[in-house]
C-alpha cells in the first residue's frame, strides 16, 4: 500500500480560531480503556501526525494546518436545514449503518460490515479529553482509510472547548462529528457524559453550538429518549436548533440498558422524525434484515443503526441471519458462515492493525455459537495470553474441523 503522509499537526492551537464559551463544567472524565501498544505493520498503516490513517490523503484545506471556518451566527434555520439535507444527499443517503460500539466498531470491523451491505459507519466512542491530550490514545483508538466513508467519528465530552479541540483533529477524515448523548453505562455516569448529560440541557446545547460554529463538517448527535414523549420531542428540537444536522435516536430510555429485556420504542422514533426537519436515524430492535426494513417503514427514519446483531453477524445488511431467526420453510443456507467471516476479519486486522483486545472481543462474539459446541477451544482461547494471527487462524481452522458447520441463512 502506498503511504501518504500529511503534515497534520498533532497539536491544535488552543487559542487560534476558537469560540470563547464559559466553561460550564470542569469535571474530570474517566478513561474507558487501558492503553495498549499497537505495532502497525510497516507499509500498511501510516501514523500521520500521531493519528493512524491508512492511505488517507487529507483535504486540500488541511495541507498546512487545520483551518476552522466560523459559521455566521445569524445563519437562518431554514438554510441550516437545507444544508443538512444537501450534505446527507451528497454522501448517498445511507440506509444501513454500523452503530458506534466501544472497542468494537473499529476500522477492520467497519470494513467487513461495509463489504456485506453496510453503507455508513460510526467509530467507537472516543474520549474527547484523552484524544486531544494523548498521542498514544489517538494512534491506537482511531484509524481510517479512503474506503472507510461515509464515516461518523463519535466523541463523549462534557466540555465544549475540549470537544472542539478533539473534533478539529478528525474533521478532515470524516463526514460527521458525532456527540455521544446516549451512553447509559456506569462509566458514563462517573465521567458525566453520554445519557447523563440529559440532566444538563444548557451544557448539551453549548457542546453542539460550539462545534457547529467552528467546524466545516456537520454535527450529529446520538441520543436516548426520555420517559416523556413531550420531553423527548423538546430535546430533539433543541438539538436541531443548536446546530445538529442529523439525529440518531435509540428508542430506549437511559434506564433501559438491557436490549433483550426492553424493546426499543419505534413510535417515539417516528414522533421525533415527524417533529424535526433534519435527517433521523433509528436504533433498536434489529435482529435481521426484515427488522431493518420494518423499522424504516414504521418510523419513517432515513437510516437504521445496528450494533449487537452485527457483532454476531457482520453480514446482516447483506440479508444473512443466524439459525436463531431461521424460518425452516422460507430460508436456505446462504453459503456463508461465521467462521468464514472470522477469517475475513483477521485478514483485515492484519491490513489495518488494531489492539489485540478488540480482536479477542470480536472473535468471542462472532464465533459464539461455534464455541458453545466446542467449549474446550474457547477455554484455550481464553487462556492464550499472547495472541498471534497464526495462532488465531489455526484456532478457527480447528473449529471448522471439529464443529458441525453452522450456516448463515438467507430468504429462499
Amino acid at each position: 500500500m502506498r503511504l501518504l503522509c500529511a503534515p497534520l499537526s498533532s497539536k491544535v492551537n488552543r487559542h487560534q480560531n476558537k469560540t470563547t464559551l464559559p466553561s460550564l463544567l470542569s469535571l474530570p472524565l474517566f478513561s474507558m480503556v487501558d492503553y495498549e501498544e499497537v505495532n502497525p505493520d510497516d507499509g500498511l498503516c501510516a501514523v500521520i501526525g500521531n493519528l493512524s490513517v491508512a492511505d488517507m490523503p487529507p483535504k486540500e484545506h488541511q495541507e498546512e494546518e487545520i483551518v476552522v471556518s466560523r459559521r455566521d451566527p445569524t445563519w437562518g434555520n431554514c438554510e441550516r436545514i437545507e444544508k443538512a439535507w444537501k450534505h446527507w444527499r451528497s454522501i448517498g443517503e445511507p440506509k444501513f449503518m454500523v452503530a458506534p460500539m466501544v472497542d468494537n466498531s473499529e476500522l477492520p470491523f467497519r470494513m467487513l460490515c461495509r463489504k456485506y451491505g453496510a453503507n455508513a459507519a460510526y467509530t467507537p466512542m472516543l474520549h474527547s479529553r484523552i484524544f486531544s491530550e494523548n498521542e498514544k490514545y489517538r494512534s491506537s483508538e482511531f484509524s481510517t482509510c479512503k474506503e472507510d466513508r461515509p464515516l461518523f467519528v463519535q466523541f463523549c465530552a462534557n466540555d465544549p472547548d475540549t470537544l472542539l479541540e478533539a473534533a478539529r483533529v478528525v474533521e478532515p477524515y470524516c463526514d460527521y462529528v458525532d456527540i455521544n448523548l446516549g451512553c447509559p453505562q456506569r462509566i458514563a455516569k462517573r465521567g458525566y457524559y453520554g445519557a447523563f448529560l440529559m440532566e444538563n440541557l444548557p451544557l448539551v446545547k453549548s457542546l453542539v453550538q460550539n462545534l457547529a460554529a467552528n467546524l466545516k463538517v456537520p454535527i450529529s448527535c446520538k441520543i436516548r429518549i426520555f420517559p416523556s414523549l413531550e420531553d423527548t420531542i423538546a430535546y430533539a428540537r433543541m438539538l436541531e436548533e443548536a446546530g445538529c444536522s442529523l439525529l440518531a435516536v435509540h428508542g430506549r430510555t437511559r434506564d433501559e440498558k438491557d436490549g433483550k429485556k426492553f424493546r426499543a420504542d419505534w413510535n417515539v422514533i417516528k414522533a421525533v422524525k415527524e417533529a424535526v426537519k433534519i435527517p433521523v436515524l433509528a436504533n433498536g430492535n434489529v435482529r435481521h434484515m426484515e427488522d431493518v426494513l420494518n423499522c424504516l417503514e414504521q418510523t419513517g427514519a432515513d437510516g437504521v443503526l445496528s450494533a449487537e446483531t452485527l457483532l454476531e453477524n457482520p453480514a446482516l445488511f447483506a440479508g444473512f441471519h443466524t439459525e436463531e431467526w431461521n424460518e425452516k420453510d422460507n430460508d436456505v443456507d446462504g453459503g456463508l458462515d461465521q467462521s468464514d467471516l472470522a477469517l475475513e476479519y483477521l485478514d483485515l486486522c492484519q491490513q489495518y492493525p488494531i489492539p489485540w483486545r478488540m480482536i479477542r472481543s470480536h472473535l468471542h462474539k462472532m464465533l459464539g455459537d461455534w464455541f458453545r459446541n466446542q467449549p474446550h477451544v474457547r477455554e484455550e482461547f481464553n487462556k492464550q495470553s499472547i495472541l498471534t494471527f497464526e495462532w488465531l487462524h489455526d484456532m478457527v481452522t480447528r473449529l471448522r474441523k471439529e464443529c458441525s458447520r453452522i450456516p448463515l441463512y438467507v430468504k429462499n
